[in-house]
């Protein structure tokens, strides 16, 4: 585990150098005349732009129920949530898939990713303008292209075709882009990550949170498996199994704490600071927290397990108890929760430790650390990805990741999760599926994965959302933006 105070001083120096680019305002409006060298560039202006960049993750669209509705709320094991005045205006889109052209959060999603994206083009922008960039400055392009390329995978999941904004915006008029096709986004996502892979350390001594090789390499791993390009996820997955920098964390039910931030398994996880007088919180944990009243309001309760999650568990599997939160049920800390609360279940992955919301003085989570990408993701993608391929050679890694997976939820208790040992492509395919859905439950990776497997139509219709169909694995385009482009915008097919 990484100390809070890195992530501290992490904070500390994005407020610094925000404030040193606040006070070149007149030089960041100033379009690149010639060329330039480092020197000439206000102190801490290109690293400072870095940092603002990270701080759009911790906006609400990219960290918040915008994030939580679009990644997760959509699943079959999933539901909305909250209390029945939220579920009757909001459960009709997430959990029945009657999509508006306009709602508040997905139409949130969308500007908020091309506001990152927009903080990252700042950052690529001003390197045009270094005739010999050192390679701190290259590597502070690649931190940026990596937050490019993961705002531009997660919108065209989201919405599919897209407009591609690779520059910087200087007036509203520049924005308004045609769509993209999937083809030619998926092209800008491979070279950022590319360049991101070959560019980025492995790690970051002083700065949890920073992108390195592994967060790249591990969204390069996803971004081929949702096109189905095997033979690619494989060789990226496995160059992160190899680099010896990750580990599975020994006890699962640990990760989700504030104990288990930034871990070794801990790939891509975004950075959050509130201690009641510092606030560089996120409202992930709020936006999910049980809905209750007194000490038990801890948030608005969106995002609930399905039952169809706990039923997936096998027997006695822990990481059961570690995902789900019970009404009148313990809560890990010696505490019970009340019995008459809205919901049955809650998202327990995201529940916070009691001493520090009293430490803290909020019951939020503002403090509560998103974590994006761990290790057990890549390990069932690479078992995935070598099953798909087959061959001998290939289904025994499938096996071996999928075996590391289960040995640790299982610890040494032989009595649960036995191991598999099918050799049968499509009952190991089965086996791996399941996995991931236990493993990475109420992750954010449920939906997305049965897209790329291509059974959510009969999954959902399984579930009982008879009213899903192929097209709404596409949000529509929010209206707004197709009205504020005259025409220039399409609004998605069949929308």
């Amino acid at each position: 585990m990484v100390k809070k105070l890195n992530i501290n001083q992490f904070a500390g120096v994005l407020f610094i150098l925000m404030l040193l680019s606040g006070c070149s305002s007149e030089w960041l409006d100033i379009k690149p005349q010639g060329r330039f060298t480092e020197e000439d560039l206000p102190t801490g202006s290109l690293e400072g732009r870095v940092f603002a960049a990270y701080a759009g993750l911790r906006s609400e669209a990219t960290s918040g129920l915008p994030y939580v509705a679009v990644h997760n709320i959509r699943s079959d094991d999933a539901h909305l949530g909250s209390n029945s005045g939220d579920y009757a205006a909001a459960g009709p889109i997430y959990d029945e898939f009657n999509y508006p052209l306009s709602h508040w959060l997905t139409d949130g999603y969308w500007s908020g990713h091309y506001s990152l994206i927009n903080l990252t083009n700042n950052v690529i922008t001003a390197i045009d303008s270094i005739a010999e960039p050192d390679n701190s400055t290259l590597i502070n392009v690649a931190e940026a292209k990596f937050l490019r390329g993961w705002a531009y995978f997660n919108l065209v999941r989201a919405f599919g075709e897209v407009p591609i904004i690779d520059f910087r915006i200087t007036d509203q008029a520049s924005a308004i882009r045609p769509k993209s096709t999937i083809e030619e986004v998926y092209k800008l996502i491979d070279a950022d990550l590319s360049e991101a892979v070959a560019l980025l350390p492995e790690a970051w001594e002083d700065f949890p949170g920073r992108a390195t090789r592994g967060s790249a390499l591990a969204v390069q791993t996803k971004t081929f498996m949702a096109r189905g390009n095997f033979s690619e996820a494989l060789q990226s997955a496995k160059s992160i199994i190899s680099s010896g920098v990750y580990k599975l964390a020994d006890d699962y039910s640990k990760i989700f704490t504030e104990e288990g931030e930034n871990n070794l398994e801990s790939i891509f996880e975004i950075q959050a600071l509130y201690d009641g007088v510092q606030d560089y919180g996120v409202t992930y944990a709020s936006r999910q927290g049980v809905r209750g009243s007194g000490e038990w309001d801890l948030g608005w309760g969106w995002n609930i397990p399905h039952q169809r999650l706990i039923d997936a568990f096998e027997h006695d599997d822990p990481r059961l108890e570690a995902t789900v939160l019970y009404s009148g049920g313990e809560d890990g800390y010696g505490n019970t929760l009340p019995t008459n609360l809205p919901r049955p279940y809650w998202n327990k992955k995201v529940y916070t430790d009691p001493s520090l919301r009293s430490k803290y003085g909020s019951r939020m989570g503002e403090w509560f650390n998103v974590r994006i990408i761990r290790y057990a993701d890549v390990l069932l993608l690479a078992a995935e990805a070598a099953n798909e391929i087959g061959g001998e050679e290939n289904t025994d890694l499938a096996l071996e990741y999928l075996e590391a997976v289960r040995a640790r939820a299982r610890k040494n208790d032989t009595q649960i999760l036995p191991k598999v040992t099918t050799r049968e492509q499509d009952a190991l395919r089965e086996a791996i599926r399941h996995e991931r859905q236990v493993e990475l439950g109420m992750e954010n990776e449920r939906f997305f994965d049965l897209i790329r497997w291509d059974i959510d139509v009969e999954t959902m219709h399984d579930a009982g959302h008879t009213a899903y169909q192929l097209r709404n694995r596409y949000f529509p385009i929010p209206q707004d933006e197709v009205d504020k482009s005259d025409g220039v915008l399409e609004q998605n097919p069949d929308y």
